[in-house]
């Protein structure tokens, strides 16, 4: 009897290490450059595989052996940045000073192509609900067709909004906005290669501050409707065949993505790291999870958000099965996030918005 317990208990041990080894690589595979080794980068999006493989491992010794449990838990202890990072917990946020702004950043899939319904768009009416005191859009559109979503009809619906900037990025490319409650001083495109994605940087004045506020949609993943059939095929029947032939496929199409996006990052990051103006904030489509190269290269000046302030997975993407944050909101370290929330309420883009209360930080 004892023999048959080692034969079962050794293998699983086994497996649990290699599960262990793929949930620290996985983790940190944001420290990888992509653009050197683009699918060891792309690893990340596998991070919460492995994290409910470990979890589950550490029920299963705590309950058969619980000295194996050490081995499942010093995983997790190791990528506890990464975990926080992915699945914050923040229960007890305080609320936001009298002070505070109210920032929304929302990829509005061309308001779900310029849609009226009854007279009215479902997006641009949550806007104008929203109570944000500055509002970032990627994939701005507008129809030159009066039965649908017209320039006139955003510029009535935000007349809360005196200042906005809109900015173009090629003929197809993808078009950002910011309407703002605040003076916005400037605005300057963030230069990279990119056929259709643009970041934007303003500069806003709010009371006595002078605020650096960069808008961005980086690359997306680029994904054929097959390769999307595919990752649905494998996350609905995970088979280890169908996992072991297509899986390989999807990373190094992933990892392209990745590694054209880590130079559009590096631009971002330059312009942020020599900004002259202290308070600086960083928001919009990014199309990389908390554990990437690109979250990883922006976090080390700026503060998440989400992870700060917010709770749970935070998914932002609500269409194929991509079950990721990628819609982010950074802020520099004199600045403190309350109540960070990927807003569920509305599904009328691919993306939900995400939006955050900001206030200066202050001593106490």
């Amino acid at each position: 009897m004892k023999i048959l317990g080692k034969m079962i208990l050794y293998p699983a041990l086994l497996f649990n290490a290699f599960l262990v080894g793929m949930l620290i690589l996985c983790a940190y595979s944001e420290l990888i450059q992509p653009r050197a080794h683009p699918i060891a980068a792309a690893l990340g999006l596998a991070f919460p595989f492995f994290l409910v493989a470990n979890l589950l491992f550490l029920v299963f010794w705590l309950v058969v052996s619980y000295r194996y449990a050490l081995l499942p838990l010093a995983g997790l202890l190791i990528c506890a940045p990464q975990i926080r990072a992915y699945v914050p917990f923040n229960p007890f946020g305080k609320t936001p000073p009298k002070e505070s702004i109210k920032l929304l950043s929302y990829n509005v899939m061309s308001f779900s192509y310029n849609e009226k319904r009854n007279g009215k768009n479902p997006i641009l009416s949550y806007l104008q609900e929203s109570g944000a005191d500055i509002i970032c859009l990627q994939e701005y559109s507008v129809s030159g067709n009066k039965d649908k979503l017209t320039r006139e009809d955003i510029r009535k619906a935000l007349k809360d909004y005196p200042y906005s900037t809109i900015q173009e990025s090629g003929q197809n490319g993808i078009h950002l906005a910011c309407f703002s409650k605040f003076p916005i001083l400037s605005t300057a495109p963030i230069h990279y290669q990119s056929t259709y994605n643009s970041s934007f940087c303003y500069t806003l004045k709010i009371g006595a501050d002078t605020l650096m506020l960069v808008n961005n949609h980086l690359e997306s993943n680029k994904l054929t409707m097959e390769e999307r059939n595919m990752y649905e095929q494998m996350i609905d029947t995970p088979n280890a065949r169908t996992v072991k032939s297509r899986f390989p496929q999807l990373l190094r199409k992933l990892g392209e993505a990745a590694s054209i996006r880590s130079a559009q990052i590096d631009s971002v990051s330059r312009v942020i790291e020599d900004s002259p103006y202290p308070t600086t904030i960083a928001c919009g489509d990014f199309n990389a999870g908390p554990i990437s190269y690109a979250h990883h290269r922006l976090t080390r000046r700026l503060n998440d958000a989400f992870t700060r302030s917010g709770n749970g997975l935070g998914v932002s993407y609500n269409r194929n099965k991509f079950y990721f944050r990628i819609d982010n909101i950074l802020i520099s370290p004199n600045l403190k996030a309350y109540r960070c929330t990927v807003d569920r309420s509305i599904r009328a883009s691919d993306h939900y918005p995400i939006w955050c209360y900001i206030s200066k930080r202050t001593n106490s």
